[in-house]
């Protein structure tokens, strides 16, 4: 899959988290910062990886799990 491809399947993740979750996504080059209550992630887009970082409060960590599966979800059906 090349970038182009990823960036787009990225898009579609950011909004299903917007909806599903709350959080607001926005783009800065090739990464995509989400934000909300208790979240601070980022994915970032290059030619040979994905990289994927997210904190989490106290009150998300509840979360954890389900946000986890998410963005595995879309690592395996898009990225592998």
């Amino acid at each position: 899959m090349d970038k182009a491809e990823l960036r787009e399947a990225a898009e579609t993740l950011a909004k299903q988290l917007e909806g599903t979750h709350g959080v607001r996504a926005r783009w800065d080059g090739d990464s995509v910062r989400i934000k909300g209550a208790g979240v601070d992630g980022k994915l970032t887009l290059s030619d040979a990886d994905v990289l994927v970082s997210v904190e989490l409060g106290l009150m998300a960590s509840a979360f954890k799990g389900p946000l986890r599966n998410e963005v595995q979800r879309f690592l395996d059906e898009y990225v592998s």
